[in-house]
């Protein structure tokens, strides 16, 4: 798989597109241009990993592993900043990018979670799949905290179900304005403290929805899910190992295979992309300069249309990086915003708390999910002294023997009998907040410092605002409130105070508008100033939103790809 890297002649090195990035959207970029019969490089820069065969752990019981999955000291010491990441552990580093490896420059705190190889951060992505509302796009230019996004909810509606339904996204059509429905497969149930959760929300707060998780699993997989080679989710909750079932959507076991089938399909990994180049003469992009991670040498690849698809703050690394007469401040940056209005997602709060009772009822399997209670702030007006909403994800588990306290004088077949009897219940909510794309909030290039490849580094100036901490503090009244309702005791909260880019949720640089002086991207995410080049990944977000943006991308990426497929058979690009 994944063989021809077409490394000769120009003619081999000449494609009809090329794709920088080959995570959720580039994945999503291949299979559509190769569906439409495109002759496809994608350009990955980190090593190539096959589907199933490039899972080491993915099958390993706790006690295989070295320290049952725990990472060691000396790796904490080395990577302060990636042993952050959520979710990480010793059975999943490899798919995590080393600190020493990629360094970048933090003029504000910014922790920057990598994943370089195929499929990209899609092998260890969080699968929410919660769609837009047109109160998000809408949102900005109504209360005047940003720009006016050049679409709405209606120009991606059928983009989400066209992801959807090649995915396989599990939920419930529960007619939720803030969080419209989708093509869905059969959700995960509710355990029994959720199922009571959500029925004292919906008693006791009119205006708020607890609905089954709407995530990227295969509950009951169809036949384009089959045709793909994926099977059921088995509920293991060990899905950033990699699944050798195919239960969770990925694009090395869908979107990447999918496109090699139809013979179209290149892809290069260990291919540091340096810059775009810019042809003067014909006024559009014509190839991709990279350089090969191991040798060192310098490629170029050329194509009629290109799909920067990086992630969001790599890619616009690329394009501030890809200068000429015409760009001297980066590719398409006449507007001089290249990098500007950065933006994440904040998860600062969350809560914890006991209840009492249900303890005749437990579940099945490891729920590879999150409950959700769809934003029900600044909806049809703004409600709150801050602006934008936020998603809560909420869930319910049994704690373990120690949660119900051991004694210190159970030894033998006491402590054997109670090591089997679970706990009580516990109830969990975290937030997943919208920030304000601000220009102060910006990446850059650094002018003294490079990497090993002789690139620019990074330089990360992000940083939260008050309105991010009135957010915060009525997401944890409001959720204490809603668990005191439902009976709860014990009620915590917590305030990480975390960096941004631990959300992992990078967003903006590039972003999408109706005014080339106030944005980089037109409503098919094309350069304004350079019409063969796309941005679909996070870079592209005129704003964050609430909700888990991946689908978003996805579905803009197939519209976009489309677009440009469609241009190219007219021969406008």
């Amino acid at each position: 798989m994944f063989t021809n890297l077409n490394r000769e002649s120009n003619d081999q090195n000449t494609f009809d597109a090329i794709v920088i990035g080959s995570g959720i959207s580039g994945g999503w970029a291949a299979k559509e241009l190769c569906e439409k019969g495109l002759k496809t490089l994608v350009l990955e820069r980190g090593r190539n990993v096959v589907h199933n065969k490039d899972y080491p752990t993915a099958t390993k019981n706790p006690w295989e592993l070295p320290d049952r999955g725990r990472l060691p000291a000396d790796y904490l010491k080395e990577n302060p900043l990636i042993s952050k990441a959520a979710g990480i552990g010793a059975d999943n580093d490899h798919f995590f990018v080393r600190d020493k490896d990629h360094p970048y420059v933090q003029e504000k705190p910014f922790d920057w979670i990598r994943g370089y190889q195929v499929g990209g951060k899609s092998i260890t992505w969080g699968r929410a799949c919660q769609r837009w509302s047109e109160y998000e796009f809408t949102a900005p230019k109504r209360y005047g905290y940003g720009i006016e996004w050049p679409i709405g909810y209606k120009d991606v509606a059928p983009w989400y179900s066209h992801v959807e339904e090649f995915i396989g996204v599990c939920g419930n059509k529960d007619g939720i304005d803030a969080m419209p429905d989708g093509e869905f497969l059969p959700p995960f149930d509710f355990n029994c403290i959720e199922d009571h959760l959500q029925k004292s929300i919906q008693q006791n707060f009119k205006d708020r929805h607890m609905v089954r998780a709407r995530w990227a699993h295969l509950t009951q997989p169809k036949d384009i899910h089959l045709q793909q080679g994926r099977g059921k989710c088995q509920a293991r909750n060990l899905c950033m190992r990699g699944c050798p079932f195919g239960g969770y959507f990925s694009s090395v076991s869908s979107t990447l295979p999918w496109a090699e089938k139809t013979g179209h399909l290149t892809i290069r990994p260990d291919s540091v992309v340096h810059s775009i180049i810019y042809d003067e003469q014909l006024g559009k992009a014509s190839g991709v300069r990279i350089i090969d991670a191991n040798t060192k040498e310098e490629k170029v690849y050329f194509a009629r249309i290109i799909f920067l698809n990086a992630s969001a703050l790599n890619s616009n690394l690329v394009l501030l990086n890809s200068k000429s007469n015409r760009f001297p401040n980066g590719l398409g940056n006449d507007s001089g915003l290249l990098g500007k209005y950065a933006a994440f997602h904040n998860y600062r709060a969350s809560l914890n708390a006991a209840i009492d009772g249900f303890e005749d009822h437990y579940y099945k399997g490891r729920n590879p999910t999150d409950s959700i209670i769809a934003n029900y702030r600044n909806l049809k007006e703004r409600d709150t002294d801050y602006v934008g909403g936020f998603t809560t994800f909420v869930g319910a588990y049994r704690t373990n023997w120690l949660g119900k306290g051991l004694q210190s004088d159970e030894i033998g077949q006491e402590l054997k009998e109670n090591v089997t009897i679970p706990g009580g219940w516990r109830v969990y909510m975290y937030m997943q907040g919208e920030t304000i794309p601000k220009e102060t909030n910006h990446v850059r290039l650094s002018e003294t410092e490079k990497d090993q490849w002789g690139i620019p580094l990074l330089v990360t100036s992000i940083d939260y605002d008050d309105n991010d901490e009135k957010m915060v503090k009525d997401f944890i009244e409001q959720s204490t409130l809603m668990l005191e309702k439902a009976g709860c005791k014990d009620i915590t909260h917590y305030d990480s105070h975390q960096a941004p880019g631990l959300d992992i949720h990078e967003m903006g640089g590039c972003r999408m508008g109706k005014d080339p002086k106030t944005s980089l991207l037109n409503e098919w995410n094309q350069l304004h100033h350079c019409k063969n080049v796309f941005v679909t990944d996070g870079a592209c977000m005129t704003s964050t939103g609430n909700q888990s943006p991946s689908i978003l991308y996805m579905a803009l990426t197939a519209r976009a790809a489309n677009y440009a497929a469609a241009e190219m058979k007219k021969g406008r690009l």
